[in-house]
This record gives C-alpha cells, structure tokens and sequence, in this order.
C-alpha cells in the first residue's frame, strides 16, 4: 500500500491528513495558531514559526499515529493561505512577518498608484485580475516603499506554499493558480511572470519558478527529513493555495462546478470552459493546464462567528457555544425580526473590494436578545455570499452545482441561511476534512496513483441541502444591499 501525505496551513489552524491508495484517511493531526493584526487593516503570520513549525509538528503527529513507516508514503502535497507576501534572503530565512492575503490591506495607496500609472483596463486585460487587497504585486511595491532595506536584502518573495516546499525540497516554485494573484507581475495569457507592465515592481529572477500544481516541484532534502521525520528523496509537488485544494477534495472538476468554503472567510471557486473578465471577481489558470477557475472571498465570515462568541458569549462554555447560539438564533425567525449586519469587519473584498467598508448592526431594539443578533450575523454572511452569486450570474456564470465544504459546514444555520438567500442547492459530501485531503488526492495524482475521476470514490455525496428561499429572504437581501450603499461614505470617514 502506498500512502500520500497532504497538510494545509489555515489562518488559523494547520491541519494534516494521512491518506492510503483508495483514499481512506488513516491519521489526522492539526495545531492551532494565531493570525497576527498589528494595527487594524494588518493580517501577518510568522513563517517559520506558524507555517513550518506546524508543518513539522503535524507530520510528526501523523507518522506517530499511524505507525506507518515514512517510506511507505508514496508523496506529500501542501497547500495553505494565500496569496501571500514573505521575503526571505539567499538562505531562505524570512526577513519579517508574511503578509497575508486579502483581509490585508495595508498597500491601497500602492494599489493606486500602480493603477494610475499603468491603466486599471490594461491590469485587468494583462493579468486577469483588477488590482485589490487580494493582488500580490502591490504589497510588494508597499515593501520597495516602506522597507527599501528588507527589499534591497529579499533574494526571493514567496507565497505561503512556496515557502513550504522551499523547506523541504530547497526548490523555490509556485504553482500558476497562485501566481495570477500577483498582478501586475503575471501574464495570464502567456502562463508567465512579465515585467512589462511594472518594470521597476521586482526583477523577474527575483520569484519563484512556475509551476502546475499536479507536478513534482523537487524531493525531500537530508535537512528537511531530519525535522519531519520524512523520508529522504520523498516527492513534493509544487502545492497551491488552500481554498483550490479545498476545491479539488469535494470534486470540483468541471465547466460549472462551484465550490462553497466555509471557513475563516467564505472563499468560492467555479470553474469556466473560457477566461471570465469581470473586474469584480478574480481569475486564474486552474490547476492543470487548459481549464480556468475564477474566485471571489468575503473578508469576515468564520472569523465574525468567533468574534461574537469571544464577545458576546463569554458566559458560555468555549467548547460548545456554537451549538448554544445556533439554539437561541433557531428561535429568531428568518429576518432575524428585523435586524440586519453588515459582516464587512475587516473592509470587503469581492464583489465591491471596499477596505473601507465597516461592520455593523443597524435596527436594534429593545427587544433584540443574543439569539437575533446571531441569526443576523449568520444572516449577513448569508446576504453577502449572494451579493458574490449574483456577481457570478450577471458575468454570465451562475453555478450548475454548489458543493459545500469547511468546517462552517457543520454549522446548520449557516449553511440553511445561504442557500435560502441565495436559492442554490448545495451538495455536502462525505468527507469535509478539506484543504489537506485534497492535498493528499493532488499527491496520487501527481505520482499516478490516482486519477481525476478518483475522487467521486475517494469523497461520495452524503447530503444535498436544499434551498427553501421566502419572501422575507428576498426583502432582507434588498436591504442589505441598500444598507451598504447608503452609509459607505459614513464608513469611509469614520
């Protein structure tokens, strides 16, 4: 039996799964950590710390408990978050915290000046993607800025995976997935890094080789065994951001197919037959050659539900208030009796890619308890989450199948909520571990021990949640939608 190994970085959790050739999981391990917030609009993580300290600590876990031996595992896939901004020097040593993906937001006046210098039509014709918190390329032109030393010094700029791989194969790649997040640096036409449009960015030998993401990027090093507990020679392939393997795990593979995360953010995937131009939504080359995928996020949703209990709940018992504020909100009818939120806690990313953008509670009560100002956060998410679906369907892409994976989705209100706002089914399948699985399905399938048709039999359907949209959905969403533009000038002076 040959065994692969997949491990995820999260924002706040790494998660690592032990896989054997007909896709059963024989070990699971993960370790938590912090997302660092220096000042509000900052989202860092230490690299060797929260990104390979956890690696180490998770795969060290899953040999430990399986008691497999480490030759027996046939490959080892990451993925983790992304895109991200870490610079590290010709010893690969990071030279200051990673910045993290689009609930940062710390480069807009980078952003405003690459867009009025090269032309936002022609970033977005070129790259496939506007220029937004979510682009690489202007965090690195925020470190030429802030920090010329740590630029003058950076050897490389990773992403979160190429920083993985880079430990444990010494190879320094990065999948072309990831890569079209790095605009205006990546041409998505031509599959390569260009420095046409921003020519004083970042030389080009200055990132990381491009990959696809079902290639072997290199082999486990003496050094990186010797941590890990790996083999030696063991294969790698070249990893990808967290939400796509999260994609591939529940059998998303097809024209159509829409993936539904649910987790620290709400982060979808649908895959296209041609490239989507829409400046709302993200675009890159999927993860093998020849098919297009195109994203959106929200910045707060998983977050917003710790955020409440942290603050609201602190009389309830940690390990399962969740369960406790989901029976209060079942009391709270649809429309949360008449209370609205705004989940823009950290800005917004897609569709209306607004840092300014604020959070709130707008229609309080004295009536309101715990339970409807729960529902209305669940419910928020939910609105903005449809506000995306309608993004999609007005480019001319509404799904033909939504399937649901995360942690999120053991949350039975949120899951109900989205689908009724949005009128979409949604498919649950039998194995929600995630990212990590598909991981661990990338790895067989990089080394031929796994196909793309596998994964119907690695992941069956278990459930398909059924949309139950009403009246009352249809008007909170109208007023969701007017809340926000009625007050965007309030938030962005505040």
């Amino acid at each position: 039996m040959t065994y692969t190994l997949g491990v995820d970085i999260g924002t706040y959790q790494t998660k690592g799964v032990l896989v054997d050739g007909g896709g059963r999981i024989v070990a699971q391990a993960a370790r938590a950590h912090e997302m660092i917030v220096p000042c509000p609009g900052r989202a860092e993580h230490r690299a060797e710390a929260d990104w390979w300290g956890d690696f180490v600590h998770v795969t060290r876990a899953l040999l430990a408990d399986s008691r497999i031996e480490a030759r027996a595992i046939g490959a080892v896939a990451c993925s983790a978050i992304g895109p991200c901004m870490l610079p590290v020097d010709g010893d690969g040593t990071p030279l200051m915290n990673a910045v993290l993906y689009g609930v940062d937001t710390r480069a807009t006046a980078q952003i405003d000046a690459l867009n009025a210098r090269i032309g936002a039509d022609t970033i977005l014709e070129r790259c496939g993607n506007a220029l937004t918190s979510q682009a690489v390329g202007p965090k690195i032109q925020w470190l030429q800025d802030e920090h010329p030393g740590i630029f003058a010094r950076a050897r490389h700029i990773l992403t979160s995976t190429s920083y993985l791989v880079m430990k444990l194969t010494g190879e320094v790649v990065i999948d072309h997935y990831t890569a079209a997040n790095f605009a205006p640096l990546y041409d998505v036409d031509r599959l390569d890094w260009t420095d046409e449009l921003a020519p004083d960015l970042i030389d080009r030998d200055r990132l990381p080789r491009l990959m696809w993401s079902n290639e072997i990027a290199g082999r486990i090093t003496a050094r990186a065994a010797a941590e890990t507990g790996l083999a030696v020679g063991t294969p790698v392939t070249c990893g990808t951001i967290d939400a796509a393997a999260e994609a591939v795990s529940v059998g998303v593979r097809g024209n159509g197919d829409m993936m539904m995360m649910y987790g620290s953010t709400i982060f979808i995937i649908t895959l296209t037959d041609t490239r989507l131009r829409d400046a709302r939504l993200w675009y890159a080359p999927w993860l093998f050659a020849g098919q297009h995928a195109s994203m959106a996020g929200l910045a707060t949703s998983g977050t917003l539900t710790h955020w409440f209990r942290d603050t609201f709940a602190r009389d309830l018992d940690r390990d399962t208030a969740f369960a406790t504020l989901a029976a209060e909100a079942a009391h709270s009818p649809p429309g949360a009796n008449g209370l609205l939120l705004l989940p823009y806690f950290s800005g917004e990313r897609t569709p209306i890619h607004d840092p300014a953008a604020k959070g709130a509670f707008f229609g309080l009560n004295l009536t309101h308890g715990r339970g409807d100002m729960y529902r209305a956060l669940i419910e928020g998410i939910a609105c903005g989450t449809n506000h995306v679906i309608e993004t999609y369907a007005e480019a001319g892409q509404r799904p033909d199948r939504v399937l649901a994976v995360g942690g999120g989705t053991q949350n039975r209100l949120w899951l109900e909520a989205t689908g009724d706002f949005s009128g979409l089914d949604q498919i649950v399948c039998d194995k929600t571990v995630g990212a990590s699985f598909g991981d661990a399905f990338l790895a067989a399938c990089a080394v031929g021990t796994a196909s793309a048709a596998d994964i119907d039999d690695w992941n069956p359907v278990a459930e398909r949640v059924v949309a139950a949209p009403q009246d009352i959905h249809r008007r909170h969403y109208g007023l969701f939608r007017r809340l926000y533009d009625q007050t965007s000038d309030i938030a962005a002076a505040l």
